[in-house]
């Protein structure tokens, strides 16, 4: 139990409106009772299929402080302890608007079409060794995720750090409005989520609504390198926004990359953040890894933070599970590489893969094998955008490419015969081809949309592991 609890019974009541049906204090909230730890505050989300109302008691028996409720649930003990409220998940609105009231941090807001966690965890890195650090878990970024991270936020936090997603219009607006950033980034505009927007165009507007509630004296930071780069600045500027930084390779960026040098395992970069020249490693592979240091360390020198040794810390930049992530496997055919990208894809972040695909050194003799899955939230061009695939797979020099989905169907009739593994109407029916296809030496990459479910062949990927019978 920490010094001072998270929340108390009182707080939560005050902020909430809520009735307790005795005192309690926790030190940490919880939605889920298959992770909660004793003395957290259990939050029973009623959703689409499951109702957290159902799991009450469990929630009690594991430990939980109390639960925050809109219904009691019948068979419960008459001392549970429970904080009765209107609906829950409101609840949790104002729960986080609380934790953001009470604060004094500097909270810095990330959005974009890619590159929102990668960002995201990489400010963390660098603030956590300068001040008390909180940054949201995983990706909780949406209407339910992002209240709960504040709401998680410790008191005592000088930097506060999230992301806010969104797939439709209207959905950043309300994210912000919660999170009132001193600066707001957007990382990149690219072609994400199309089914649900007309345009390029609309998708920035979208992601624009994150300048409605920048405070007054707050900074946007934006990709200059970026195509809607000028109509951001645009929108940020009808939004009020009166300090805008740019990031880029773009000669007119304030804050330029000059010069990078890739490698398998990261890159070596020269850059100018706030006029000062700084030479750093990024601890990660990929231009897009680069792009995104680049942004942290605008922010960074917007917060007032140390940006000098900031950029020392990026050199021990952790891999993301899901999202390129490295596991060295013990196949039954002898050591191989696996690059799991398989948290989400839209064709600018596979792309990337891709290129983090062609940095890869495989073993003398040995191939790049790229095991893609379908780009889901299109629209109308989904079936182009898979097949444009094909370039960049060959530039990469990628041996070998398995596919999986009705989608990338497109690409897999599109490809050389000689670059043809194999294409499967799942990842479940395409996993045993792709194992049985990887070799000693090979470096392979899983990638795609999180509905293509492309984790099954990350985890048969990974089940190779000590059945080399040598």
């Amino acid at each position: 139990m920490n010094a001072q609890p998270l929340w108390t019974s009182e707080e939560v009541a005050a902020a909430t409106g809520g009735i307790n049906t005795c005192a309690w204090q926790a030190d940490g909230l919880s939605i889920n009772t298959r992770t909660i730890e004793p003395g957290e505050l259990f939050i029973a989300l009623q959703g689409p299929v499951f109702d957290g109302h159902d799991f009450i008691a469990d929630a009690l028996a594991k430990g939980a402080a109390a639960a925050l409720v809109h219904r009691r649930p019948e068979n419960l003990d008459e001392a549970a302890p429970l904080i009765l409220v209107d609906d829950t998940l409101g609840a949790l609105w104002r729960l986080g608007a609380a934790a953001h009231d009470r604060s004094s941090a500097k909270f810095i807001a990330v959005t974009g079409s890619v590159g929102k966690t990668g960002t995201k965890e990489a400010l963390r890195t660098c603030l956590s060794p300068q001040a008390a650090t909180f940054a949201s878990a995983k990706s909780l970024n949406n209407h339910w995720g992002v209240p709960l991270s504040l709401a998680r936020m410790l008191r005592d936090t000088v930097y506060g750090v999230f992301e806010l997603g969104m797939n439709h219009p209207g959905e950043i607006r309300e994210l912000a409005r919660l999170v009132k950033p001193d600066v707001a980034i957007i990382t990149t505009i690219e072609a994400a989520h199309m089914e649900f927007f007309e345009s390029l165009e609309a998708i920035a507007d979208a992601k624009a609504e994150i300048f409605e509630s920048l405070r007054s004296d707050g900074t946007a930071v934006l990709n200059a390198d970026n195509g809607m780069f000028d109509h951001l600045v645009a929108k940020a500027k009808a939004a009020g926004v009166k300090k805008i930084v740019s990031f880029g390779r773009n000669e007119s960026a304030n804050n330029r990359l000059l010069e990078v040098t890739p490698a398998d395992n990261g890159s070596d970069v020269t850059a100018v953040v706030g006029e000062q020249e700084f030479n750093y490693r990024v601890g990660q592979p990929g231009d897009h890894w680069v792009m995104n240091t680049l942004a942290v360390l605008t922010a960074i020198d917007a917060c007032g933070a140390d940006v000098a040794r900031a950029a020392q810390a990026l050199a021990a930049l952790p891999g993301l599970a899901g999202r390129g992530e490295r596991h060295e496997i013990n196949g039954p055919n002898g050591d191989f590489l696996l690059i799991d990208d398989a948290y989400n894809a839209n064709p600018a972040s596979v792309r990337a893969a891709i290129s983090v695909l062609a940095y890869s050194k495989p073993a003398k003799d040995s191939r790049r094998i790229a095991v893609l899955g379908d780009m889901l939230e299109l629209g109308k061009d989904a079936s182009k955008l898979h097949g444009d695939l094909v370039e960049p797979l060959i530039d990469a020099n990628v041996d070998l490419v398995f596919t999986c989905g009705p989608l990338m169907e497109t690409l897999h009739k599109n490809l050389p015969a000689r670059m043809q593994g194999a294409h499967a109407e799942d990842s479940a029916m395409l996993a045993p081809i792709a194992t049985e296809a990887v070799a000693k030496g090979d470096v392979i990459l899983v990638k795609g949309s999180l509905g293509s479910r492309m984790a099954v062949i990350v985890e048969a990927l990974k089940a190779l592991e000590g059945t080399n019978a040598v």
